[in-house]
This record gives C-alpha cells, structure tokens and sequence, in this order.
C-alpha cells in the first residue's frame, strides 16, 4: 500500500510537469502568476543606444531621442500623412497631448513622408503636439512594422505599452493608465 502511495504522488507530479510543457499557454500562465519577479526583468526595455536618434523639429526646436531619456515618460508615436488611420487618431493624440503635456514628453515622428507635407498637415489642423522627422537611422527594437504604431516609454526606456493600430488616445482609461505611470 505505501508503494502505490508513493507512485501515485510521483505520477501526479509528472502530469502536472506534462501539463505544464504540453498545454499551450499553461506556462505563462503560471510564470505570470507566481514568478512576478522574473515577468518585470524581462520586460523589454529600449537600450540607450536606440535612442540616439537625431530629430528635426517640425512645430518644435531639433532634439535627440535620446535628451528625453531619464526625465519623464515618453508618448513615441510613429505615424504618417499619406496613412489614413494615422489622421484618424491625431485628434486624440492631441487633446491628450493638452491634458497630459505636464505628466509626459511626446515624440510623434513623421515616417516616409516629406516635409513640406508634414508642415502643412500640422499648420492646417492646428496641431500643436511636437512633431519630428528623424534624420538618423531608428533602431530595430522601435522602428515601426506598421502604422500607426505607439510606445509608451518610461523615464528608463522600458516600454510600458505598445500600440500598433489607430487608438482613441483620448479616454478615461488611457488617462488613469498614465496618471498611474507618469507621477
């Protein structure tokens, strides 16, 4: 009788290691749950060097990515004039932008697009969210697959959201979400 004990027990681990292998999804759950540690250290952060990214000011002065690291959190939207949902959502990004301009630094960079263009697209709609084009090459870890596509970056470069299709940015959840973060 203990030896059937014994082997139960045993059996009952192995499937319980199985199901955790086997079933899709089964690890991270239980990664998420009881190793909340090892979740936060492997978030992905931004290393310094892709921030060294030289801007033209479009609506604002020419800066480098890389002067708004370590001083608050970063709003980094990549977006386009000739992209439709990218004018889709500038509405929002804007009205946030005024509510939130204080808690946050935005970066909203202009991606294959001429400059004439985007000073035209900023000065009809009235736009005053600070606008660039980047003059140096972005790195892989944020260059944009598509577009829009939004970091929310902290103050130390990890990204805290990443949004890779046209958004309301201008709700109430968006704004408690960043009146968390962004003291």
């Amino acid at each position: 009788m203990k030896f059937f004990r014994k082997n139960i027990i045993y059996l009952l681990l192995l499937g319980v290691l199985a199901a955790i292998f086997l079933i899709p999804g089964a690890k991270d759950f239980l990664k998420d749950r009881f190793f909340p540690v090892a979740a936060i250290e492997e978030a992905v952060h931004v290393e310094d060097t892709a921030y060294d990214i030289v801007l033209k000011g479009i609506n604002v002065p020419d800066a480098n990515f890389k002067d708004f690291k370590g001083k608050k959190t970063v709003f980094l939207n990549f977006w386009g004039t000739w992209c439709a949902p990218c004018r889709e959502e500038w509405p929002t990004i804007e009205a946030l932008y005024e509510s939130r301009k204080d808690k946050m630094d935005f970066v909203l960079i202009a991606m294959m697009d001429k400059e004439e263009d985007v000073r035209k697209f900023v000065e009809e709609k009235g736009y005053t969210a600070p606008v660039y084009l980047a003059e140096s090459p972005i790195s892989g870890k944020i260059l944009p697959k598509v577009f829009p596509t939004t970091f929310i970056l902290d103050k130390n470069g990890r990204i805290l959201l990443k949004e890779t299709s046209s958004k309301d940015w201008n709700t109430d959840p968006v704004h408690q979400f960043i009146d968390r973060i962004a003291p």
